[in-house]
């Protein structure tokens, strides 16, 4: 699983870079993100103590924070935040006595991360929520339909693809685990995110001359 999350992450990135015009690698990358929510999730669920959890995923955002801007999006917060604030809502929820009083926890969280310039926006939030709460063909039929409202509204075409790993999530549940059981050592899935970005990054200024400034007003304008 969490080979398969990083392969086809690392793909994505690479084809954003260096091939923008070929969608081939775009449609790839899609498998990584629901992989990386759904193991958000798993994390939440299992985790020993919430907020060393929640304070690693800090963490790993700040480190990543400047190579995203590098590589990929110069005045954008990068993915792993999207990961963090959804986690924090995770935690809230779960602390309220019934499921329901989280509703306008959610609104609020959503208007948030679409108005900051967060990777993947409340996109990210809803598609970790339908993990938490769904399972099956509900999972699937929520994804689903998410996706078919960010193909609508937002003209998301190529996040269609995204729905394939939730398919053997939900469907195939045995092979799943087993795949689960393969596991990396902690600090290369921790640690792949940043330390792929910064390569990326390294990679188009040295070799390409593509050197990005940060847009730090657009990070910091609400």
């Amino acid at each position: 699983m969490q080979i398969i999350a990083m392969l086809t992450m690392l793909i994505d990135h690479i084809g954003y870079i260096f091939f923008p015009d070929e969608l081939a690698w775009r449609y790839i990358g899609r498998i990584a993100f629901p992989i990386y929510c759904y193991a958000l999730v798993q994390g939440h669920i299992h985790t020993s103590s919430r907020p060393r959890y929640l304070r690693r995923l800090l963490l790993i955002a700040l480190i990543a924070q400047i190579p995203y801007n590098l590589a990929l999006d110069p005045g954008g917060w990068n993915v792993v935040f999207t990961l963090l604030l959804s986690a924090v809502v995770l935690t809230l929820l779960d602390k309220l006595p019934k499921l329901w009083y989280g509703i306008p926890v959610v609104i609020i969280a959503v208007l948030i991360m679409d108005h900051l310039p967060l990777d993947y926006n409340a996109y990210g939030l809803l598609l970790v929520l339908i993990f938490r709460y769904t399972r099956s063909y509900w999972l699937v039929l929520a994804h689903f339909a998410l996706n078919v409202f960010y193909l609508f509204y937002y003209f998301w075409l190529v996040q269609m693809a995204s729905i394939v790993p939730t398919l053997l999530i939900a469907l195939t549940p045995a092979f799943w685990t087993l795949l689960e059981k393969r596991r990396l050592p902690r600090w290369v899935w921790w640690s792949f995110y940043p330390a792929h970005l910064a390569l990326l990054a390294l990679v188009k200024i040295l070799f390409f001359g593509e050197w990005v400034s940060i847009e730090w007003r657009s990070l910091f304008t609400i």
